[in-house]
């Protein structure tokens, strides 16, 4: 797609909000983070925020970040937190707070497996200006629904060969998570509780064996989930499961063992990873190489309904889909 394509363009306005995307900001799902990057200056760090038909507004006030890397400057990139959510030019956006948290509160989850954000390490120097394109490009998407961000290969960014030895530094600065509430030291994981699912996000690219943070910070986590109050654990975590996929392990029957959804169909550069469709070993139910996206549909504590669509189909139709029996709740043999 072409850089001067409309999808990329730079909104009208003086140093104009751009790029704005929003995730959950607490724990409960009882706040969100608002993000945006102002190019030529600061401006207002304030986010101001009403209810749906109300005409009392409130205000929150965030924070400005920059970043260098290598011979590229940042945008100003504000974060700012709206909690306890029951003269620059500005824009309008609005969004949904989700349900509140409960045993049999249905959600629905958009999964988009694989999708490296900027892919800004594919071009010469790490070009960062691929991710402000990139924000621009999805902000029609991002300012609107909150995304659950888990950061991919392409987002370390780790190039000490032109003075960058931090890693994830462009990713960590632009994609603000709620990750000291659950006591974690990185924004590469952390959990949140969203309708009847306590998501747990790991970083497949931070060391994760005994005694290492990551390791330590998920077995202090797990014991924290109340299956009465959140019947559904999630775990995100990116390329964690090549030996489930390339047929080279022998799994074992437990009832007690997690469902793999194993989806990189996002999009890349790298293009469709077709040396995965084969072989596929029995206990693998459905698997091809297309572009697409999933859906999982929480129902309540007992069942949930995976659906997977196709991007060449051009309209809404199912190519895959799954019942799932939560396993703690309704304790039947569904294989």
């Amino acid at each position: 797609m072409p850089l001067d394509s409309d999808v990329f363009q730079v909104p009208p306005g003086s140093s104009a909000p751009q790029q704005v995307h929003i995730t959950q900001g607490d724990h409960e799902g009882s706040a969100v983070i608002v993000s945006w990057v102002t190019p030529a200056k600061p401006g207002s760090k304030e986010v101001v925020y009403w209810r749906e038909n109300s005409k009392e507004n409130q205000t929150a006030t965030g924070v400005v970040l920059t970043y260098k890397f290598y011979n590229y400057t940042s945008g100003y990139i504000h974060h700012c937190n709206i909690s306890n959510l029951e003269g620059e030019t500005s824009r309008k956006f609005w969004f949904t707070t989700p349900p509140k948290v409960g045993l049999d509160v249905p959600y629905t989850f958009g999964l988009i497996g694989d999708l490296d954000l900027s892919y800004a390490d594919k071009y010469p120097l790490h070009n960062n200006n691929r991710w402000d394109t990139w924000g621009r490009f999805v902000e029609r998407n991002l300012a609107y629904q909150p995304w659950i961000w888990s950061a991919g290969n392409h987002d370390i960014d780790f190039a000490p060969e032109i003075g960058e030895p931090i890693p994830f530094k462009p990713y960590t600065n632009r994609y603000y998570v709620s990750y000291k509430a659950s006591g974690s030291t990185s924004p590469l994981r952390y959990p949140i509780k969203r309708g009847s699912a306590y998501i747990i996000v790991l970083s497949a690219y931070s060391a994760a064996s005994i005694y290492t943070p990551q390791n330590m910070w998920l077995k202090q986590e797990l014991p924290k989930v109340n299956r009465s109050k959140t019947p559904w654990l999630i775990e995100r975590v990116s390329n964690i499961a090549y030996n489930i996929t390339n047929g080279d392990c022998t799994p074992v029957r437990d009832e007690s063992a997690p469902v793999y959804i194993i989806i990189g169909d996002g999009g890349n550069q790298e293009g469709l990873a077709t040396n995965m469709t084969e072989p596929q070993p029995d206990y693998s139910a459905y698997r091809e190489a297309s572009y697409g996206h999933g859906i999982f549909d929480i129902k309540n504590r007992t069942h949930g309904y995976f659906s997977w669509h196709r991007n060449q189909d051009g309209y809404a139709v199912e190519a895959d889909q799954k019942w799932f029996f939560n396993r703690y709740c309704n304790q039947v043999d569904d294989y």
